[in-house]
C-alpha cells in the first residue's frame, strides 16, 4: 500500500482500523505527524486530534500533547480545512509499534461508540460547526497544558467524542461531544480557578 492510497482506504474503514491501516502504509519504524496528516486526507484534523488526545489521558503526558493540540485547534477555529503543521511539529514522530498498540486499544475501548457513530450531516459537521470544534479543542489544550488535579480527563474525554464524530461526519455524536467537552472545561476551569484563589490567599497569609 502506498501513501497515496491510504486516504481512500481510510474513507470506508471503521475508526478502529484506520490507525492500523495508516501504520501499515508506512514501513518505517517511526511515522511523522506530517506523514499521518497527509495519509488521513479529509479526516486529518479528527484523526490527529484523536491520536493526540488518547495518550494525553495518561498521567504526566497531557502537557506533552497539549501544545500540538492547541495549534490544531486554532487552525480549525480559523477555518482551515487541512492541517498546516509547523515544520518542527510535522517532523515529530511516533513509533509504528506504538501506533499499532493504540489502534488495538482503541478498537477495544471505543468499539461500542464506533458501532453507533455513522455519517449524519448537520450543523456540527458544517464549516461553522468545525470552527466551534476548533476553538473548544484549543481551550481543552490549555486545560491539558495547565497543571491541575483531575482537570485533564473530563475535557479530553469530551474532545475525544467530538473527534470521533468529526472523523465520521456525524453531527449528532459531535454535538454530544461538544456538550461533554464544555462540561469538562467548566469543571477544569473551576478547579484551576480555585487553586489560583487558594494560592493568592496563602501568599497573603505568608507575606
Amino acid at each position: 500500500m502506498t501513501t497515496e492510497e491510504a486516504p481512500s482506504t481510510a474513507d470506508s474503514a471503521p475508526i478502529s482500523r484506520i490507525v492500523a491501516e495508516v501504520a501499515a502504509a508506512f514501513p518505517g519504524e517511526r511515522i511523522s505527524l506530517g506523514e499521518m496528516a497527509t495519509a488521513f486526507g479529509d479526516r486529518a484534523f479528527g484523526m490527529l486530534l484523536l491520536l493526540l488526545l488518547l495518550p494525553g489521558l495518561l498521567p504526566g503526558m497531557a502537557s506533552v500533547f497539549g501544545t500540538p493540540l492547541l495549534i490544531l485547534g486554532v487552525q480549525m477555529g480559523l477555518g482551515l480545512r487541512v492541517p498546516k503543521l509547523p515544520g518542527i511539529l510535522a517532523r515529530q514522530t511516533i513509533k509504528r509499534s506504538d501506533l499499532l498498540r493504540l489502534a488495538s486499544a482503541s478498537s477495544k475501548g471505543l468499539g461500542r461508540i464506533e458501532r453507533y457513530v455513522r455519517p449524519r450531516p448537520g450543523f456540527f459537521t458544517s464549516p461553522l460547526g468545525e470552527r466551534i470544534i476548533g476553538w473548544l479543542t484549543a481551550y481543552v489544550a490549555i486545560m491539558l497544558i495547565l497543571p491541575g488535579p483531575g482537570t485533564n480527563g473530563p475535557p479530553a474525554f469530551g474532545n475525544i467524542v467530538m473527534a470521533l464524530g468529526l472523523i465520521e461526519h456525524d453531527s449528532k455524536v459531535t454535538g454530544w461531544g461538544m456538550v461533554l467537552t464544555i462540561a469538562g472545561c467548566v469543571f477544569a476551569t473551576v478547579v484551576l480557578g480555585a487553586m489560583v484563589w487558594f494560592a493568592i490567599k496563602a501568599a497573603g497569609w505568608i507575606f
